[in-house]
């Protein structure tokens, strides 16, 4: 009988203990406030970077650094809570680990890494290009990838895509559409190193855009409906 209840008693906290290990856990996978390191510090400068973020980068997520989040969630559209998750993390480009020690998914060089900055990519492209003919589309993700090597713009793909403003489908929610097999396929031959654009930083279309600096520059070239510029 006591033999029975002093087992009972031990898995009793063997299941407490088990439970507070999967709690501790699940709250290690995501960024909130509290949360404190360097991944909160890659979360506060690409914030920063793209306009999100106007405090200072250090480690500390705090309320407005939630509220940075909670801005970009809602820009783009994800699920607003202030807290940088799965789906945010990798809108963000950072990717979660256990110990909340996320790293920059572009700066690794692994091909899980390389696969999602395709996919972001083709996303780009499907949502600004799907329609243009296919030389069009590699164009666009060239420009994207120019604008990554440039030292006037954010050094990541999410970065550039990312950054406030700087494209529309970002703000309209296009940028979170599937992007289909062309789009795919011309993410992969721009990061493959086909630029059709010769190096071109910029791109729109004259029957839609307004912008009179962008109107202002020389164009180098049209490939469909978008004319492209170096800046």
């Amino acid at each position: 009988m006591e033999h029975n209840k002093r087992k009972a008693a031990l898995m009793l906290v063997l299941v407490l203990v088990l439970s507070a290990l999967m709690q501790s856990t699940a709250l290690a996978e995501a960024l909130r406030v509290g949360s404190r390191g360097e991944a909160v510090e890659q979360l506060q400068t690409k914030l920063k970077r793209w306009g999100y973020y106007t405090g200072t980068v250090d480690g500390i997520f705090g309320a407005q650094t939630k509220a940075a989040v909670e801005y970009f969630q809602r820009r783009n559209g994800l699920a607003v809570d202030g807290i940088v998750g799965d789906e945010t993390a990798k809108a963000l480009g950072l990717t979660l680990s256990g110990n909340t020690n996320a790293g920059n998914s572009e700066g690794s060089g692994s091909s899980s890494d390389a696969s999602g900055n395709l996919y972001l990519l083709a996303r780009l492209v499907y949502g600004e290009a799907r329609g243009e003919p296919y030389k069009g589309q590699v164009a666009v993700a060239a420009v994207v990838l120019n604008r990554v090597k440039s030292s006037e713009f954010p050094n990541s793909i999410s970065g550039v895509i990312y950054q406030s403003g700087a494209f529309s489908v970002v703000n309209d929610g296009q940028i979170n559409l599937s992007p289909d097999e062309t789009a795919i396929k011309a993410a992969r031959d721009a990061m493959n190193g086909w630029d059709p654009t010769n190096g071109c930083l910029y791109y729109y279309n004259p029957d839609k855009t307004t912008n009179e600096w962008m109107l202002s520059k020389p164009i180098l070239m049209r490939i469909g409906n978008h004319v492209f510029f170096r800046g």
